[in-house]
């Protein structure tokens, strides 16, 4: 029931969902980008709804306060404090160890506003619980939810990253001035 309501609201909405979501991979980061508005968490929840696939996700801790806090947990939600330097990498890396199957996904700019790169987290979550990278576009120009090939990362860091961040460019999102520009880069 939830399924054909979530995917009637996509369709009405004029979204679709494009690429392959792999359900037969247990373990492994959603990778979101670009992140530019607060509409890509209702988004992102009709569509993995629509897929029925378990997909949790972080978010600042202040959203976790009581009363709307269990509506985020129930949701998927895991809270994050980001107002000081915590462990959040190899917590998340410890959440993975710690489950047989564990599906989340993150936003690598780690805010909504324009970044000139992405955080590095998400590299070390992947390669510390060994476990591949779904890029996903949330394409609002197209209207289109895209699910890219699972990456694997390697132990070049940099050229990793710079892949993630090239497979996005050009994409608009909610807000195209915050979105992912080429690099300046050599």
């Amino acid at each position: 029931m939830l399924k054909h309501l979530a995917c009637g609201i996509l369709k009405m909405l004029g979204w679709k969902i494009t690429g392959r979501y792999p359900y037969e991979q247990k373990k492994f980061i959603v990778l979101v980008a670009p992140h530019t508005s607060n509409w890509d968490f209702p988004l992102g929840i009709l569509a993995k709804w629509c897929l029925r696939a378990d997909i949790k996700y972080v978010a600042k801790h202040t959203l976790f306060k009581p009363v709307i806090g269990r509506l985020f947990r129930a949701l998927g939600g895991y809270p994050v404090d980001r107002t000081r330097r915590t462990r959040f990498a190899e917590a998340v890396v410890d959440l993975f160890n710690s489950k047989d199957e564990f599906v989340i996904t993150i936003t690598p700019e780690g805010t909504r506003k324009r970044v000139p790169r992405f955080k590095t987290g998400i590299y070390y979550i992947a390669r510390n619980a060994h476990i591949p990278i779904l890029p996903t576009k949330f394409d609002y120009e197209n209207k289109e939810i895209n699910f890219g090939e699972l990456f694997w990362t390697t132990d070049d860091k940099e050229r990793d990253l710079n892949y993630l961040w090239d497979y996005f460019v050009g994409v608009k999102g909610k807000n195209p001035e915050n979105g992912i520009f080429p690099r300046s880069d050599p």
